[in-house]
Parts: C-alpha cells; sequence; structure tokens
C-alpha cells in the first residue's frame, strides 16, 4: 500500500498519511469489504481516490519528499529523477501509471478502477510514456562533438 501510495503522491510522509487514512477507513469498513472477491483491486481504489480528495482539498502541487522509505539497492539518483518525471505528470497520467505498470493492471481493470473508459486509460498512459521518456531522456551536451 505504501508503494502505491509513494507513487501517487510523489512524497513519503504524504502517503505515510494516506496510508493511515485508509487503513483506518478500511478497518471501520472491513465487514463489507472482507467479503469481497478481490480486496486488493478495493484497497487500490480507496488509495487512488483518497489521493484525489487530498489534492481537491489542498490544492497543492505534488512535491517531491525524502527517500526515508527507498530501497538501499535503488539508485537514488534514477529513483529522484523518476519521482520528479512522475510529480510533472497530470494526475490522471499518473494514477493510469501507477495502476498499469506497478501494479501490473491490465487496460480493463484500470479503467474498471477509475470509472473511465479503456480508450482513456490508453491514451493517458500513452501521453503519460512518452512524457517520461521526454523527462528521462539523457540531456546532450550543447558543445560541439568531436
Amino acid at each position: 500500500m505504501f508503494r502505491t501510495a509513494w507513487m501517487l503522491c510523489a512524497d513519503a510522509h504524504q502517503a505515510e498519511d494516506l496510508v493511515q487514512h485508509v487503513l483506518t477507513r478500511l478497518y471501520v469498513g472491513w465487514p463489507r469489504i472482507s467479503v469481497l472477491e478481490s480486496p486488493d483491486g478495493y484497497v487500490r481504489t480507496m488509495l487512488v481516490h483518497a489521493n484525489v480528495d487530498r489534492l481537491r482539498r489542498r490544492r497543492e502541487l505534488v512535491g517531491l519528499g525524502s527517500l526515508d522509505h527507498a530501497s538501499r539497492d535503488v539508485d537514488r539518483d534514477a529513483l529522484l529523477d523518476l519521482r520528479a518525471a512522475l510529480a510533472d505528470l497530470a494526475p490522471g497520467q499518473r494514477r493510469v501509471v501507477v495502476l498499469r505498470h506497478l501494479w501490473g493492471l491490465s487496460v480493463e481493470e484500470t479503467a474498471a478502477e477509475l470509472g473511465i473508459a479503456p480508450g482513456t486509460v490508453k491514451s493517458q498512459t500513452a501521453d503519460a510514456v512518452r512524457r517520461l521518456r521526454e523527462l528521462l531522456a539523457p540531456q546532450r551536451s550543447e558543445g560541439p562533438t568531436p
């Protein structure tokens, strides 16, 4: 849950708050939720919706937080670049990328969880991947080539 929230928020502290909020709501609603075939999908949906609510309430730009929870085996510079690039995506594109590429959901599953058309998922994914490639492409030097 934290990893998903972290990718949605692009901030470790906000991700912790988001997970805590969702876990509280999950605890209260557990009698209804425990009978579902896939509680994992329900929890992912709760995370996405709670993040949308958080952004609407605060009307803040997504910032980059600390890397306290990042794995020690990960290249921190690459992780910072990825997080910065994800933060530059539109919120809808970021949600689609997290669900499709972090959680490995299909187009149809992502569309169902977000309540949008599969074609919208495809176009947002394509736009997001194109934007991420632009943002993460190595910068060429301005000087003459030898």
